[in-house]
């Protein structure tokens, strides 16, 4: 199966949401995180970075889970932080 390519706004997506998903974390380190949602450490740093920027939908919930995030809040931050560069003046 091929994917198509990635939209600019699916890759800005996943920077914001690797952006919400390592502050959350706060002092928590990454490994503990990874450990404790069931994912590897080098998902987690992929997700973080943006280098995954669509990544599966059980997968985010695990790391909400984890990190005591609401999802319907991680998806709102996203979608706010899409809204906001929408009116910045470049």
């Amino acid at each position: 199966m091929v994917r198509n390519p990635l939209t600019d706004d699916e890759r800005h997506r996943g920077l914001v949401l690797g952006r919400v998903l390592q502050e959350a974390r706060g002092g928590r380190s990454a490994a503990a995180v990874a450990l404790e949602a069931g994912i590897s450490l080098d998902t987690l740093r992929k997700i973080e970075r943006g280098a995954i920027a669509t990544p599966a939908f059980f997968t985010v919930a695990a790391l909400a889970r984890v990190l005591g995030l609401d999802l319907t809040e991680l998806a709102g931050a996203v979608a706010e932080d899409k809204k906001q560069a929408g009116t910045r003046v470049a």
